[in-house]
């Protein structure tokens, strides 16, 4: 299992959950400057391929906040995470505001109903996925007809895996189309598999950026970090044509006209899918099933009935 992140003993639904509850990824990869690199080259996919502006967008695997200061565009972000942990880390970092909403749920039972979203993210999110497919899947039916997915990926097929691969240094074939599980639910896919997928479900890939060509521990020493990520901005571009970086940035879209309003409500039952969810202050009572989803200092809690 990379960093501290661990599955969730009570996953009931046979997929196993990457948490990082009580993780300080953050804190020790993100703030002390050892990614900096790899976090300003996603400043950068992002502001090439987001759209400039919508009403709400859906942020998977949010974490501990890092990039949802760049949806400026947004007048409402919704920071899903399986982790309370990490998003009370987001809370604090962010400050208050009405703009965002904290919601802690698994990425394969999305609690929203259908085309709530007009905009979408799952950066640093795939990679621990047993099944991106039906996660993708569950995206396309929360996001409206012409919304935008921004997602990233693990690419299994990238220059270093290529040459340790022909220096017979890892078994596993950067060309073969099924995930390598590098370590415990830590995942790199094939870019065309990953497509497949991607396409399978509903959505049309118009864009591809390949990120990170420079993440090398050698090119960090010997270059400052705003010469790597420029580098980078010259680089993202070739994903459109191939995919040999660590990193691949999608950005995909739902087929249809987007409509002229998304739904009031965004809440769904996760169990039973009933729109219906009374405010009980401390919670949401479902009408269809009767369950109660807590809300506790302003985090919706859908991991676990109450």
């Amino acid at each position: 299992m990379s960093d501290d992140a661990g599955v969730d003993p009570e996953d009931r639904h046979r997929r196993p959950v990457c948490s990082y509850e009580g993780s300080t990824y953050q804190s020790r990869f993100w703030d002390s400057g050892q990614r900096a690199y790899e976090d300003g080259s996603e400043a950068v996919a992002l502001a090439a391929l987001l759209p400039p502006g919508g009403a709400r967008l859906l942020e998977v695997g949010a974490g501990a906040g890092r990039n949802t200061a760049r949806y400026t565009g947004f007048e409402q972000v919704v920071l899903l995470d399986y982790s309370r942990s990490q998003l009370e880390q987001a809370r604090e970092r962010l400050g208050p505001s009405e703009r965002y909403t904290y919601v802690a749920a698994d990425v394969y039972r999305l609690p929203f109903v259908a085309g709530a979203f007009d905009g979408a993210t799952m950066i640093r999110v795939a990679h621990h996925l047993v099944e991106p497919a039906a996660a993708l899947a569950g995206l396309h039916r929360v996001l409206a007809p012409g919304a935008v997915l921004i997602l990233e990926f693990a690419n299994k097929r990238n220059l270093k895996a290529i040459a340790r691969w022909a220096l017979r240094r890892q078994q596993w074939s950067p060309f073969d189309r099924q995930p390598a599980e590098i370590l415990e639910l830590n995942y790199d896919f094939h870019p065309g598999a990953m497509l497949e997928d991607v396409a399978a479900v509903g959505f049309e890939v118009d864009e591809l950026r390949s990120l990170s060509y420079l993440r090398l521990g050698a090119f960090k020493r010997a270059l400052p970090t705003s010469a790597l990520v420029t580098i980078d901005r010259w680089l993202q571009p070739t994903g459109r044509w191939v995919q040999l970086s660590p990193s691949v940035f999608v950005r995909a879209r739902v087929a249809g006209d987007a409509p002229a309003e998304l739904p009031t409500r965004v809440f769904c039952c996760p169990e039973c899918a009933a729109t219906d969810l009374a405010d009980g202050g401390d919670h949401l009572a479902c009408s269809g099933c009767g369950r109660h989803w807590p809300v506790v200092d302003g985090i919706h809690d859908f991991r676990q009935p109450r």
